[in-house]
C-alpha cells in the first residue's frame, strides 16, 4: 500500500519554483547525456546548451542524433556533439568511452538518461542479458565505470570540488526488487513479465546510484537517482499499442507531462549549486528530495549488486 501511495503522490506533483532560468552559466563545462537524441534527454541537452555547456549526445541512432543536433543548434545557437553509444552492447560501450576520452580531458556532468521500457521479454542484449536490465543498469554502470577516472580527476581540478552523475530511475522502482537469476537470459527471466523486468531495472538504478555515492563520494562524485515524472515520450512506444484508445487519451491529457517538465529534475540534480549536497539522495518531480523505497537503501544489496556488475565486465 505504501508503494501505491508514494506512486500517486509523485504522479501529481505540486507546481515547482525551479525553472531552467535558474541553471548557472555552464561555459567550460563538459557534459554527456545518454539518450539525448529524443524525449527528456533532448530537452535536457537543450537547456544545457543554452547555458553554455559543451554537450555530448550519447546515443545509438546516429541519424536521429544528427537531426536532434541540427534542431538544437537552431534553438540554442550552440552545437552538440554526437557520441555513438549502444548500452546493450558492452564492447561498443568500451569503444564509446575510449572515443570520448580521446577527445576530452574533463567531464563535469554525466547524465545517465537513456533507457528502454516494456520491451518484449524475448529481447536480450548483445551479451545475453535481459534487455531492460542490461541497458538501464548494466550498460550505464559500465559506461560510468569507464568514465570514473576522468570524473574524479575533473572533481580535483574544479573550484567546486565535485562532479555530478545523475541516474534516471522511475517511480516504477516502487514496485520492483532484484532477482539476480533474471538479469541474464534463462528460464527464470522468461517467466517474468515485461513490466516486472522494467520495475526491476529501475529499482536497480536507485540501488546503483546510492552505491556509487558511497564508494566515490569522497573523491568528488555527487551521485543521485531520480524519478523524472510521468512524461510523454517515445519511451512508451512498446506500451501504447497495447492500450485501449480511451486509456491513451487519459494518459495524454491527464497523467502525462511534457518532456520539458520531465527534464527539470535531472537538470536540477546536474547543475544546481544546492544539489551539490545531495550525494546519494533520490529526487522526484519537480526538483524535490524524497525517500525512495526503503529496500533500495539496503547496504548489503548495494554491495552485492556492485560486485555482480563488476564480475560481468571484468574481462572486457
Amino acid at each position: 500500500m505504501g508503494s501505491v501511495i508514494s506512486y500517486l503522490i509523485d504522479a501529481a506533483p505540486p507546481k515547482t519554483s525551479y525553472s531552467v532560468d535558474q541553471i548557472p552559466d555552464l561555459t567550460g563545462k563538459v557534459v554527456i547525456v545518454t539518450g539525448a537524441n529524443t524525449g527528456i534527454g533532448k530537452e535536457t541537452a537543450k537547456a544545457l546548451l543554452a547555458h553554455g555547456a559543451k554537450v555530448y549526445i550519447a546515443a545509438r541512432n546516429q541519424a536521429s542524433s544528427e537531426e536532434a543536433i541540427r534542431q538544437l543548434k537552431q534553438e540554442t545557437g550552440n552545437e552538440a556533439i554526437f557520441l555513438t553509444l549502444d548500452l546493450a552492447n558492452l564492447k561498443t560501450i568500451k569503444a564509446s568511452a575510449e572515443e570520448f576520452l580521446s577527445k576530452e580531458t574533463q567531464l563535469h556532468i554525466l547524465i545517465n538518461n537513456a533507457g528502454v521500457m516494456a520491451s518484449p521479454v524475448e529481447l536480450v542484449t548483445a551479451d545475453g542479458y535481459d534487455l531492460q536490465f542490461g541497458t538501464n543498469v548494466l550498460g550505464h554502470y559500465y559506461f560510468t565505470k569507464l568514465l570514473l577516472p576522468i570524473l574524479t580527476s575533473t572533481a580535483k581540478s574544479t573550484s567546486e570540488g565535485n562532479v555530478r552523475v545523475v541516474n534516471v530511475a522511475s517511480c516504477a522502482h516502487l514496485f520492483g526488487g532484484l532477482d539476480f537469476n533474471t538479469f541474464k537470459d534463462g528460464p527464470a527471466r522468461k517467466k517474468c513479465s515485461t513490466a516486472g523486468l522494467y520495475n526491476q531495472s529501475k529499482f536497480g538504478n536507485v540501488v546503483l546510484a546510492l552505491e556509487l555515492a558511497k564508494r566515490y563520494g569522497d573523491q568528488g562524485i555527487i551521485s543521485t537517482a531520480l524519478n523524472p515524472g510521468n512524461i510523454k515520450s517515445d519511451l512508451q512506444r512498446h506500451v501504447e499499442p497495447q492500450l485501449p484508445s480511451i486509456v491513451k487519451q487519459i494518459l495524454a491529457n491527464v497523467v502525462l507531462y511534457e518532456t520539458s517538465q520531465g527534464a527539470l529534475t535531472q537538470l536540477y540534480a546536474a547543475t544546481s549549486p544546492e544539489a551539490a549536497s545531495l550525494n546519494g539522495k533520490y529526487l522526484v518531480p519537480w526538483a524535490r528530495v524524497r525517500s525512495p523505497r526503503q529496500e533500495t537503501q539496503d547496504a548489503q544489496l548495494g554491495k552485492a549488486l556492485w560486485e555482480w556488475l563488476e564480475e560481468q565486465v571484468k574481462d572486457m
